[in-house]
């Protein structure tokens, strides 16, 4: 696996692991088979993994811990400070207050069992924080060695300038994928571009709708959350199978799968794609996409095969999540 340069110096894997699923959200997980698949992604060189405090919640930190706590030297940890969360796990409203974030850092650190954190974001904003106030204290961090680098997570262009004002900024999270390329035309990629700010891409296999692995609902677990969510509807879904089947004719062209190229179209913009999985053959084939090299005009085609018009559903209620800044 090849390596890249985020903002601030920060050398991570081309293609990073989002470890969530295996914790969180997506219906029950598999602890030996998460464990195997976290090692096996450090094996291959896929050393950037990503998790947040949030994703359990703090099961998933903790799993990292248990999989990877030997190997710690080896890969780049990257978590969330997110919305209140007290010790026993209740969640309450976002909390982006100096004192929080103070707080949720050193319950990280332990349950990571690490005493330095490689990338810690502001996994929401907090509208009634301003965010030189968060970023204040994640630079307090930096200063005291228990955090190398920031980031923050789905914020705003101006936000994002903002924050880089108090300190630099590493990395910006946000979702990114041919089902969602609104970065590309709200201005928060082009900030990041400006400021030398590194770019990450959660959900850049569009939640699993651009794998061959959720053909059909039937392929979601009955408690999964995606069931929820405006695209996983039945008559949503149905139309964005058709477009994700456009694509896949674009892959097998390209001698490839339809997650690798949808994960090569987001790499061709300058981010670095986290995907999922819970399954070191899934976790193969992805890494394999950073091998494959689009020309800018399958960067057109396969844009042109997905228009933002017939994607159907928006991202959350009623077009974004909950929490988004942007």
């Amino acid at each position: 696996m090849r390596t890249t340069e985020l903002g601030d110096g920060l050398k991570v894997s081309a293609l990073g692991l989002g470890a969530m699923g295996m914790s969180a959200f997506y219906g029950p997980g598999d602890e030996k088979e998460s464990v195997a698949t976290l090692r096996h992604a450090v094996d291959i060189g896929v050393t950037f993994i990503d998790t947040a405090e949030a994703y359990g919640p703090f099961e998933n930190e903790k799993l990292i811990a248990r999989a990877l706590g030997h190997r710690r030297s080896e890969v780049v940890l990257a978590t969330k400070a997110s919305a209140e969360t007290d010790d026993d796990g209740t969640v309450h409203g976002r909390n982006g207050t100096p004192a929080y974030i103070r707080r949720a850092c050193e319950r990280s650190l332990r349950h990571l069992g690490t005493d330095v954190i490689d990338l810690y974001y502001l996994h929401r904003v907090d509208p009634k924080v301003p965010i030189e106030e968060s970023v204040g204290a994640m630079a307090e961090l930096v200063r005291e060695g228990k955090v190398l680098h920031i980031g923050l997570s789905e914020a705003a262009a101006d936000t994002i300038r903002r924050a880089h004002a108090v300190h630099p900024l590493a990395a910006v999270q946000s979702e990114f994928s041919l089902f969602a390329p609104d970065v590309l035309h709200n201005g928060e990629k082009a900030v990041t571009d400006e400021l030398e700010i590194g770019f990450v891409a959660f959900s850049p296999l569009g939640r699993g709708t651009l794998t061959d692995g959720v053909r059909s609902l039937d392929d979601l677990a009955p408690d999964d959350a995606r069931r929820g969510l405006p695209r996983f509807r039945p008559d949503a879904f149905a139309a964005n199978r058709r477009l994700a089947e456009r694509v896949e004719e674009i892959a097998r062209e390209k001698g490839a799968t339809l997650a690798q190229v949808a994960l090569a179209w987001v790499a061709a913009h300058g981010a670095v794609p986290i995907p999922g999985t819970r399954r070191a053959s899934r976790l193969d084939e992805n890494a394999a996409a950073a091998d494959l090299v689009l020309s800018a005009q399958d960067v057109r085609r396969l844009a042109e095969a997905v228009p933002a018009a017939e994607v159907s559903g928006g991202r959350g209620e009623p077009e974004v999540p909950a929490g988004t800044d942007r």
